[in-house]
Parts: structure tokens; sequence; C-alpha cells
């Protein structure tokens, strides 16, 4: 699986270079703040949700400390997706969050 750090990320964010995120923590996790542009899918929905995915995409996952998104990530990579997986997930982001 691949990973980005936190700060990798923050700096191709930076960079203005066009990424694919999606934070799959829950619902009030989220609410606390995300990453600007980040769409949110909880792990529990992905499932039922891959079909709003297009497989000819990058995504990178993320969620609180790296586990769920890599978990997420493993179940896209095996269904034909191009993903990476946030290392450290959000409690390594000292980026923006909205």
């Amino acid at each position: 699986m691949k990973t980005i750090s936190a700060q990798e990320l923050e700096e191709k964010l930076n960079k203005n270079e066009s990424l694919n995120l999606i934070d799959v923590r829950e619902d009030e996790e989220v609410a606390a703040g995300k990453i600007p542009g980040a769409a949110h899918i909880p792990l529990g929905s992905l499932e039922a949700r891959i079909d709003e995915l297009d497989q000819s995409r990058g995504y990178v996952m993320i969620c609180r400390s790296g586990g769920r998104s890599g978990r997420a990530a493993k179940f896209l990579e095996q269904n034909g997706y191009d993903v990476t997986n946030m290392d450290g997930g959000m409690l390594d982001w000292k980026g923006p969050t909205e």
C-alpha cells in the first residue's frame, strides 16, 4: 500500500496539486474539522458508495490516525483503485481545516 505523510500531503496541496482526498472518519469527527476539499465517506459506508469513485483517478485516504484509512485503502486497492493512505491521520495534520 502506498503511503504519504501529513506533511508531504500538505506540501502537495500548498503547490496546488490536484488531489482527491477522502476522509473516512465518522460524522462527529469530521464536524471537528477536515482537510479543505476532502470528500467525506465514512468507512462503514464506503462499500455501498464505491460507485461514487472513479477508477481512473487516484485517491488519498484520511482518518484520525491512519488505521481506518488503511483499511479503506486496502479495500479500494482490492477493487482496482489507485489509493494512497495518509500515515498518522488527522492527529499528524498541521495544516488548515474546514
